[in-house]
């Protein structure tokens, strides 16, 4: 009887266990998308509504973003469209983006605020290579300490009882070949994404 009761309480463990990867797995991914998130933020020779629309603006008195006053569209492949709800916002909306630091020229026809997206120059697309790479660096440092998290709560449970050292070994080796794949998706993207900055 002691055995059934051995196997239900380690199987219940084990349960657990797995919710726990299950649940950090979906940090990893969390840490994936807020990457990219972060990479289009990052100018290249292209139009993305990405460039601005977190932009603060004010707005009453306060502060927010553009997405939230404003349809942004991208009408042609080097332009950005910005047609405010309330055409009273086109000077704000302008002298946020002329005083952001995306050294963009914006021009307000009093309809819309249209950004023509200028040329990088050479120096230019070797410093967004390195914005790129910083933040390719912070997310693999989310990564690692995501992996951190796990292998701690791994350690855990072998001194507990839980789990054997056999077993704690095994859950090393298929954590790591989890935290290699998201690192290789995270290389990817990087990988896309300076080829996208020093396209000319």
């Amino acid at each position: 009887m002691n055995w059934i009761i051995k196997k239900i309480f380690k199987n219940n463990f084990y349960k657990k266990y797995m919710e726990t990867i299950e649940n950090n797995k979906k940090n990893f991914q969390k840490a994936v998308l807020y990457y990219e998130e972060e990479l289009k933020k990052i100018r290249t020779g292209r139009a993305s509504s990405a460039l601005v629309e977190d932009i603060l603006v004010d707005y009453y008195g306060g502060k927010t973003s553009l997405k939230q006053i404003a349809s942004i569209t991208i009408p042609e492949p080097r332009m950005i469209a910005i047609a405010p709800w309330n055409r009273d916002d086109l000077i704000s909306i302008e002298k946020c983006i002329r005083e952001s630091q995306l050294n963009f020229n914006p021009i307000n026809d009093g309809q819309l605020v249209r950004i023509n997206i200028p040329d990088l120059t050479e120096e230019r697309r070797r410093e967004l290579v390195k914005t790129l790479n910083q933040k390719t660096e912070d997310a693999r440092v989310s990564v690692r300490r995501i992996r951190e998290d796990i292998w701690n709560e791994i350690q855990k449970r072998e001194d507990e009882g839980q789990i054997s050292q056999d077993e704690k070994f095994s859950d090393k080796e298929k954590l790591q070949k989890i935290v290699d794949e998201y690192n290789q998706q995270i290389e990817k993207i990087r990988s896309k994404k300076e080829e996208e900055i020093m396209t000319i």
